[in-house]
């Protein structure tokens, strides 16, 4: 925020079968220091719900955009 960066940063992850969060990276870039901070943001989430398919557990890939604004 002090710098005034803003912008909407792309994911993409995997949810592996036990719901935690693998292979985060960035797929659109805004500036390496929101990067780095959409990254933490993601890498530091707690477990999710794993995909299923038949009823047993599988990995999912994600892609989601995290947005930073300058506005209060």
């Amino acid at each position: 925020m002090e710098k005034r960066i803003s912008g909407k940063v792309l994911l993409s992850f995997v949810i592996d079968r036990d719901g935690s969060i693998t292979d985060a990276k960035i797929v659109q870039s805004v500036h390496p220091l929101l990067d780095a901070e959409a990254l933490r943001i993601i890498n530091a989430m707690p477990k999710w719900k794993p995909g299923k398919k038949d009823g047993k557990p599988v990995k999912v890939q994600f892609t989601i955009p995290v947005e930073f604004s300058t506005s209060n």
